[in-house]
């Protein structure tokens, strides 16, 4: 089997530089400013006093300027909405700091950018900005998490007053889990059903809306009507004080509402520059997406400092003699444990690239003067699916890091058992996994049109049977080097096709066909007059999320192969040599993926037997390949050094060093 080498001492630094990317420039700024700012993660301390650690980091992190990153440049911003998302990425190694400055400067302060008007950002960004009003995001219920547009808290105007009552009707609709609420917020973004009755008296309902709603004095209690709880000790993040409000007809000014797609005037009367509740709904919810990526951010970074330590440790740490030389064998030499490691490393560069590719489409449309819908909806059913990718990723593969190490990951000062516990959490907050997917899934079956946020579970169903289906792959960056390498494929029988970029892009695009074609044929078959709603699309919600999963392979493979491309093109040596190693580690992703699916693909005929046992064997043999580079490889994912605390990675160096020695000295 003919594998192209990876050229021996590549440039790593060079390959850091490829890594770093449209937004290198902020990456340098969080590192250069993370070595002069001591921000430890506090993980050992009791919660009150993890709490406050993370809350004084909150301000230090102020006052170093990155967090205005996403703000407008007319409030004292920089108007760089990705740079901000990868700001946020930087700070892998104190999760609690990086979900609680989510929290304040996205989440809260996102709202306020994305809802607000000219009366909201005047008086709220700066204050925002430097942490003089710590806030929170009020969406989830007890009783409604995923499903957002149901939620339960009103929000009922009175002409007579002009201001609105903000009640919680019932237990499960208090707001729950509640980031910056059971200590430091001063201020919520509450979303609630808005009620208005206009000129004729009648009481209409109006859809989900967002409202700046107080919920604490200057001394931190809570006001009149609000009643606050603590949510109390979690499994990871415990910097992070999330908490519980209840409302009992809490009244705020007409202002408070977030207007900028719905208005009430001061006699009732509702106005909206959208028409329909549902759209106008998704429409607010599409603006608030950036938390969604940086979740997916933020968890890629988690993986790849979890793949660092265990990397790093598995090259130095020995055991049983080589009878062959006579020394104990590094851990990391062993086919075994480069399989647990080696292919998730090559995964976590592909979903890289494709994260890469994401913030620069949500900068570039959020960015636009004009709003494009079905660029909006393109971008909101990608980050669906990377985020859900993505963070079952980090789950997995920071598990396997643990597992790699044995005892000494299961120490606390080697980090892995606090990466486990903060990330676990990721894969169902920003939405919820399962509900993701089914959005990706949704979004390809209508291609993205009008219909895409209005239609019901049964409604889809019928929409597909109503039209003639054929699936349009919609491709990513690399549109037409994805077209020519198909085009350029050859035949199924050569022997080493399994390397041909053109035959993996082309594997991958009849996967995803086959699977949205045989979905799309199985709600038509379903669908009828007396049609059950639920039954039909529960029965099928195998296939839905199976559909979902492989279209974002496709898409990461794609980044993957773009970013590959800008290296390649370059007639540097060593830009040259950094594209070779990056078309290793491609193969290897694509490789293991279609080797974990192997009983699709072979019950789909699209292989033979003995072509998945050659699959096989090119990923070990692509693993030994690897596997002499592995430091390197993490070393140029550039984490900041202050965030790799861990003895068995820091004093790897120490420990290869004098393993050489004594090999030296026979």
């Amino acid at each position: 089997m003919d594998i192209p080498p990876i050229p021996t001492g590549f440039d790593a630094a060079k390959l850091g530089e490829v890594l770093d990317g449209r937004w290198a420039e902020v990456r340098a700024l969080v590192r250069d400013t993370l070595q002069d700012t001591e921000l430890p993660p506090g993980n050992d301390l009791d919660v009150d006093s993890h709490r406050a650690w993370i809350l004084d980091q909150m301000y230090r992190l102020a006052d170093s300027g990155i967090t205005q990153l996403g703000f407008p440049a007319e409030y004292g911003g920089k108007g760089d909405t990705g740079g901000s998302v990868v700001s946020l990425e930087m700070l892998a190694g104190n999760l609690s700091l990086m979900v609680k400055s989510g929290v304040q400067w996205g989440l809260f302060g996102g709202a306020v950018v994305a809802l607000g008007t000219e009366r909201h950002h005047d008086r709220y960004l700066e204050p925002i900005m430097s942490m003089d009003l710590p806030g929170c995001f009020a969406m989830t219920e007890t009783g409604h998490g995923s499903d957002v547009q149901h939620l339960r808290t009103t929000a009922t105007y009175d002409p007579g007053t002009e201001e609105f009552v903000v009640h919680t009707p019932h237990e499960s609709a208090r707001k729950d889990y509640i980031g910056n609420a059971a200590q430091h917020g001063r201020m919520a973004v509450v979303f609630a059903q808005l009620y208005t009755a206009g000129r004729d008296h009648r009481v209409q309902g109006h859809g989900v809306h967002a409202l700046m709603v107080p919920i604490r004095d200057e001394d931190g209690h809570p006001l009149p009507g609000v009643r606050i709880s603590d949510c109390g000790h979690k499994a990871g993040l415990n910097g992070v004080d999330n908490g519980r409000i209840t409302f009992d007809r809490v009244r705020v000014p007409r202002e408070a509402l977030l207007n900028r797609y719905g208005d009430v005037e001061p006699d009732g009367t509702y106005r909206s520059p959208i028409d329909g509740e549902s759209k106008r709904f998704f429409t607010m919810l599409g603006t608030l997406i950036r938390g969604r990526i940086s979740v997916a951010g933020t968890a890629g970074s988690a993986t790849k400092l979890a793949l660092e330590i265990a990397l790093r440790y598995g090259d130095t740490r020995r055991q049983f003699e080589n009878p062959g030389t006579g020394d104990e064998t590094p851990v990391l030499d062993y086919l075994g444990h480069q399989r647990k490691l080696l292919p998730a490393l090559a995964k976590t560069f592909a979903l890289h690239f494709a994260q890469e590719e994401l913030v620069s489409t949500l900068h570039d449309v959020h960015g636009s003067d004009g709003r494009d819908e079905r660029a909006q909806r393109e971008l909101e059913s990608r980050a669906a699916g990377l985020k859900a990718v993505s963070t079952w990723h980090a789950t997995q593969t920071i598990q396997a890091c643990r597992e790699a190490c044995g005892g000494a990951g299961y120490l606390s000062e080697n980090q892995l058992p606090q990466l486990k516990a903060d990330t676990d959490v990721f894969t169902t907050f920003e939405g919820d996994n399962t509900i993701l997917l089914q959005l990706v899934a949704k979004g390809l079956l209508t291609h993205y049109k009008d219909q895409f946020d209005d239609l019901g579970t049964l409604g889809l169903a019928r929409y597909v049977a109503d039209q003639f289906f054929g699936t349009v792959i919609e491709r990513t960056a690399a549109r037409k080097l994805v077209q020519r390498l198909v085009d350029a494929a050859p035949g199924r029988d050569d022997e080493d096709v399994i390397f041909d970029r053109g035959w993996q892009l082309k594997m991958f695009e009849d996967r995803e066909k086959h699977v949205l074609d045989a979905l799309a044929r199985r709600l038509r078959r379903a669908t009828g007059d007396d049609a059950d709603p639920f039954e039909v699309f529960n029965n099928a919600q195998d296939h839905v999320l199976r559909a979902a999963r492989v279209h974002v392979d496709r898409v990461v493979l794609e980044a993957f192969v773009a970013g590959i491309e800008r290296c390649g093109e370059s007639t540097r040596t060593e830009d040259r040599s950094v594209a070779a190693v990056l078309e290793r580690l491609c193969d290897l992703y694509v490789l293991s993926n279609i080797e974990a699916d192997r009983g699709w693909f072979l019950e789909h005929e699209r292989i033979s037997s003995r072509r998945s046992k050659a699959i096989t064997e090119a990923v070990n043999t692509l693993c030994r390949r690897i596997r002499p580079h592995a430091v390197d490889l993490v070393e140029a994912f550039g984490i900041p050094r202050q965030w790799l605390t861990a003895p068995i990675a820091t004093g790897a160096e120490t420990t290869r060093q004098e393993n050489q020695r004594v090999h030296d000295r026979g």
